[in-house]
Order: structure tokens, then sequence, then C-alpha cells
């Protein structure tokens, strides 16, 4: 017989502290993602190509973030044994203690089988003191069923009573391959739950992680070490994770393009689902969530319709929606963009549009490299990689950019991991499968030396990320709730607030002012 549970804990209090962003009927100010694009500001008569780069980014998540309902599924078959199994408890009592009375947590361990050891609770300071005790008692078992884990931790999601406004997730973190090997919850219907993925030491099988975390929603596959712990362990992954889970700004994010005196050839947004409307003309893309400071990039490759004389002319309108912690939706104004029309085009390309360009032709280039090795071809592999290199070297990329210094870290890294077959079995597929997760879905993912590889780190992962070194140094110190952390970054960033709106606020103002232009113009 299956048992159901739909005992989570009610929800007393929905948003952390009053203050900025709120009104005094409880609702939130909805400018929590700001728009930028990128492009040429000429292009020739011709019908030529033109490429236009689109980024969301998101807000400070302020006082008034979505709670987290969260799932810590936990292995604890008997490969875990000694190390591997101190290193999981000190990480998840590092994850337990920033979370607040706002965020609710249940513990799933799996081996053989699968045992819910706690329902969804409220993460008080007593609720604190009891999880932790549930964590030290953790002992080792036989088996490495994912299947069994999977099914009772969406389980415990699903029967949740209490479910408005709340952001919801799986940490899943395993050592080892799916014991028996069918078990390896390829076949669980994970439903709208982002699983994030953990793969500790070096005998896991990668695939079967980036899998999961790949089906499910906005998921992530990170890797952690137990020799290099200094650069890579568990607790730095769990760390990074859990600073975007606990800054999530909006949820529903979509963005919509539509073309206006051109066409829409290609539209680039890794993963993310892409629908078409063929009698508009326009393209949706479909974002999940977005963290505090996260950005989403969407580069569009277009072919103009030809002109017969130089004037400025409409080439792509976007829009974008997406829901707050309240439940409002927010629609943006549209955003027409214009370009000047000449004989003689002057200006170079974007240096953000060639940026852009570069992330995914590396990306692209691991991929392959990656699919290479897996056929042991091996040098093929790094030649991919040195060309991605190369890449990185070409005119008008801007060398000393973070971006581009991140990128060649990061080839590097995958470099090093293709020394030999046995390093590159161990440690260099998992490595890649967590880089190319990543990259499609432009999120951060700890993977090899977190210390340089920061590509879509956000400011709250920097801050998480010296939090989680002190506490590896001093594991009984007090750890900073989630509260003073964004009290922490707004005295660093004071104004971060103030910019976004009058950002957006001014974008609004000069589509305003154009199409009053645009009015004034035609009355003449």
């Amino acid at each position: 017989m299956v048992q159901n549970y739909f005992d989570d804990e009610e929800i007393k209090v929905v948003n952390m502290l009053a203050g900025s962003g709120s009104t005094s009927d409880g609702s939130f100010i909805a400018g929590k993602t700001k728009a930028t694009y990128f492009n040429k500001q000429d292009a020739s008569l011709k019908s030529d190509k033109f490429k236009v780069l689109v980024e969301l980014t998101g807000a400070e998540a302020g006082e008034h973030r979505l709670g987290v309902d969260l799932v810590m599924m936990l292995d604890v078959s008997s490969s875990m044994k000694g190390k591997k199994l101190e290193n999981m408890k000190t990480a998840t009592k590092f994850l337990v203690r920033k979370l607040s009375h706002v965020d609710r947590l249940s513990i799933v361990k799996f081996s053989a089988n699968a045992e819910r050891l706690c329902r969804l609770r409220l993460m008080t300071p007593d609720a604190h003191s009891y999880v932790e005790g549930l964590v030290d008692g953790l002992e080792i078992d036989s088996g490495t069923n994912i299947t069994a884990g999977l099914e009772e931790s969406v389980k415990v999601l699903s029967n949740r009573m209490f479910t408005k406004g709340r952001e919801v997730a799986i940490m899943l973190m395993s050592d080892g391959d799916p014991f028996p090997r069918t078990a390896d919850g390829s076949q669980v219907s994970i439903n709208n739950v982002a699983v994030h993925t953990f793969g500790l030491g070096q005998d896991y099988h990668p695939k079967v992680l980036h899998n999961i975390a790949q089906r499910s929603n906005g998921g992530t596959f990170s890797t952690a070490d137990v020799e290099n712990t200094k650069t890579s362990n568990l607790s730095i992954a769990f760390s990074q994770c859990l600073a975007g889970l606990l800054n999530v700004v909006v949820q529903d994010l979509t963005l919509t393009i539509t073309k206006v005196g051109s066409t829409i050839e290609k539209v680039s947004a890794g993963n993310y689902f892409q629908s078409s409307n063929e009698s508009e003309g326009s393209k949706t893309i479909s974002f999940g969530n977005l963290y505090s400071t996260e950005i989403r990039s969407v580069l569009v490759d277009l072919v103009l319709d030809e002109v017969t004389e130089s004037q400025g002319t409409d080439v792509l309108e976007f829009t974008y929606t997406y829901k707050i912690a309240s439940g409002e939706v927010y629609d943006a104004p549209p955003v027409i963009i214009t370009v000047s029309r000449t004989e003689t085009p002057l200006t170079k390309e974007s240096p953000k549009v060639l940026m852009e360009e570069a992330r995914q032709h590396t990306a692209n280039k691991m991929k392959e490299a990656r699919k290479m090795a897996d056929a042991n071809r091996f040098d093929e592999a790094r030649g991919e990689l040195n060309k991605a290199k190369d890449y990185l070297k070409r005119d008008g990329l801007d060398k000393s950019h973070p971006n581009i210094k991140g990128l060649n870290s990061e080839v590097d890294q995958f470099l090093k991991l293709l020394e030999s077959p046995d390093i590159y079995k161990k440690l260099g597929r998992a490595f890649a499968f967590a880089s190319e997760l990543s990259h499609a879905l432009q999120r951060f993912a700890a993977r090899g030396d977190v210390n340089e590889l920061r590509l879509f780190a956000t400011d709250a992962m920097d801050q998480y990320l010296d939090q989680v070194k002190n506490y590896e140094k001093f594991p009984d110190a007090p750890v900073q709730s989630s509260n003073e952390d964004i009290k922490e970054r707004k005295v660093k960033n004071p104004y971060a607030d103030i910019a976004d709106i009058l950002s957006m606020h001014l974008g609004e103002a000069i589509q305003s002012l154009k199409r009053i232009q645009d009015i004034i113009n035609e009355s003449h």
C-alpha cells in the first residue's frame, strides 16, 4: 500500500520582514527584473544579417523573497562510509543553519530503500536542532536505489497542503552507481520540480545525475571532491545551490521576441523551451525562475528587410512577463529596437554580442570534446578545446573581462582532466557534464576549482562561498542568517534596488518618447 503524507507544517509567516518593496496592503512592487539589449547602431540598406542580444537580470531579492520548500535526498549506501559520510553531514548542517522561518525542509535518506526522516517543517531554531540531530544520526546501509529516493522526495512535495507562493526543489546527493542498475531514477516523474544533483567523489555515474537534473525544471548538476577540499567540496557545492534557492526573485519568467522589419532566423537561449507564433512572427522563451542578480542572455539572429533610403527602422520588439512573491503577474511594456540604415555603416559589433558568441562557441566545443573523449578520441578532444582557446583570443573580445577569463579557466581545467583516460573517467566526464548543463541553463554549478570558475555566479553565491569557507574552518561558529545576508548585501550596494527601478522606468520613458516622436512625424 502506498503511503501518502499530507502533513507538511502550516506556513505561519509568508514574508521575512516588512520592508522596502512592500506596500501597506501586503502586495509588492513588481519591478524585479530589468531588461537591456545590445546591438550595432547602424546597418546597411540591404537585406543583411544582424544580431541582437537581450539580457534579463534579476534584482536584489529583498526582505520579501519567496520561501523555499526543500527536500534533501541523501545517499547512505555502503560506499559513503568514512570521510564521505562526514563530509555530507557537515555540508547538510551548514545548509540547515542557513534556512529561516519562511523555509521548510524534509530529509529523505536512501540506500536499497528510501525513508523520509521528517515531514516538511518550518526551519525555526527548534527545528534546526531537531534536523541536525537527524543528520548526525545517519548511518550506512547497502544499495544505491536512486529511483526509490527520488520517488519518495517527489511525493513529499506533491503531497503538500500549503503551496501558495513557494519555491520548490530537491537536492540529491550520491557517490555511487545506481544499484540495482535499473534504479537510476530515469522513470520517475519529476513534475514541475527543480532537482539539483551532486556527485561526490570519483566513483558515481555522472550521466545518471546529469540526466535527472536536465529533465527537471531548472535543476543543475554539480561535482564535489573529497580530496581537494579547498577548491571543491560538498559544503561549497551545497552552499552555491542554496544561495540561488534562497534568493529567487521571480517565477514563470517568459520573454517574447517579435520581428519588426526583419525575419528571425535563430534564437539562442540554451535548453529553455521555445514556442513560436508564425502568424505574429514571434518566439517565446520560458525561463522558469530567476535568482537575484542572475542573468539570462538571449542572442537573436535576424535578417533585416531591405530599405531603399537612409532612415531609422524598427527591427525587433520584445516584452517579458513574470510572477512575484505575492502571486501578482507583471507584464513589461514592449521595447522596440531601432537601427539606423545607411549605405556605409560604421559601427562595429557590440562587445557584449561578441562575448555571448564566445561563450556559446566555447560551450559547444567543450560538448564536442566530451563526446570525443567518451569515444576514446582524446587527441581530437584536446584539439577541440585548443580551438576554443584560439577563439577566445579573437579581436573584439575584452580579454580582461571576468567572463572571458572564466571561459579560459574552464577550458584549461578541462584540458587537465583530459591528460589521461583514467583522470577523464574519474573526474573529467563529470566536469564536462556539469559544464554543459550549467551553460545550457546559464546557471552556476560547482565543478573543478570553484575559486577560479565563477561563471554565472550571483552576488549571493559569492557571499555564501566566503561563509562556507569560514564554516569549514570553524563548524561550531554561528552561521549568518539569510535575513542578515540580504542586509549585508544592501550595505555593500545600497543603491541596487533604486538603480534597477530607475533603469526600468527610464526604458519605459524612452519608449514613450519614441512613440510621441513617431506621432509627431506622422502628423507632418
